[in-house]
């Protein structure tokens, strides 16, 4: 199993789905290959028949991925099955949770041979991680990711370094009886005039002209959070409050123009709230 582990900077100071999500139920198990640091490969041969993948992660995030490879165009030949711990035509990669912002650095291979069978990169699809609680399930997920065709190398080459940008946000709601609060991530592309366009959103990117070259990918997280559901909460200064529906009981709470009763929830950390995020209202 090819298991890429990158090598990382720490900053002190400051929607596409995996093709293979069951398999990082066990990733964490398996013991990871460094590469050492970036740019100690020099010009190598290696180094030119791969690009350079560097991720930008807010604090508390952490990233797994897996580039998936396909046969060569006008090969015969099919990815050879998977056996116990190998994964044929996928390899993995993981940059860990950490409580600062990091900036990991991987070498991904634009081709691969399995089993005598030449094989391309098609996909590099990759699951971001990022904990609102210190509970393991206080975790939220999104998922994007980039994909390759053929293409000429003679066609325009895109910059030495294309960055691409995803603005993530929370999302909040409440679950269960005790109305905990839980949170969704989801994360967006956006484009800024100095940066490069968004390719993964705008189609496969050309793969021939990626060898050598940067993906950076920056991951930034929204200060202001929203509802998950729509008609639960009203906004007031003090932050939003939770609607009381047709009883304390009742699951779903929507508004529906009443927009004086309200009812407690809970913090992930279990605290009792009557505003989000504030827990109480200022000066109460």
């Amino acid at each position: 199993m090819d298991v890429i582990a990158p090598s990382t900077r720490i900053a002190r100071n400051k929607e596409n789905r995996m093709l293979s999500r069951h398999f990082f139920t066990g990733l964490v198990r398996v013991a990871a290959i460094g590469l050492g640091t970036f740019g100690a490969t020099g010009c190598s041969v290696a180094q030119q028949d791969s690009f350079t993948l560097i991720t930008e992660l807010p604090p508390g995030f952490s990233i797994k991925g897996e580039a998936s490879y396909v046969p060569r165009t006008g090969e015969h030949c099919t990815v050879p099955p998977r056996t116990g711990r190998s994964y044929p035509g996928l390899k993995f990669f993981e940059q860990k949770l950490n409580n600062d912002a990091q900036t990991a650095h991987f070498e991904v291979p634009l081709t691969s041979n399995e089993g005598g069978c030449p094989l391309v990169i098609d996909t590099f699809s990759y699951e971001v991680e990022a904990k609102y609680g210190a509970d393991f399930r206080n975790v939220g997920r999104a998922y994007t990711g980039v994909s390759f065709r053929d293409g000429s190398a003679e066609s325009p080459p895109p910059p030495p370094v294309l960055v691409l940008q995803k603005q993530c946000e929370w999302f909040f709601r409440t679950a269960g009886p005790k109305r905990y609060i839980v949170k969704l991530l989801k994360c967006r592309s956006v484009e800024t005039p100095d940066e490069a366009t968004d390719t993964d959103d705008k189609g496969p990117m050309p793969r021939a002209q990626f060898a050598g070259k940067t993906i950076k990918v920056v991951f930034d997280i929204s200060s202001e959070e929203r509802p998950a559901v729509g008609d639960n909460w009203v906004k007031f200064p003090s932050g939003w409050k939770r609607c009381m529906g047709e009883s304390i009981e009742d699951p779903y709470a929507f508004c529906n123009g009443n927009t004086t009763s309200f009812k407690p929830f809970k913090m992930p950390d279990g605290r009792d709230c009557t505003v989000y995020p504030n827990c109480t209202e200022q000066g109460k």
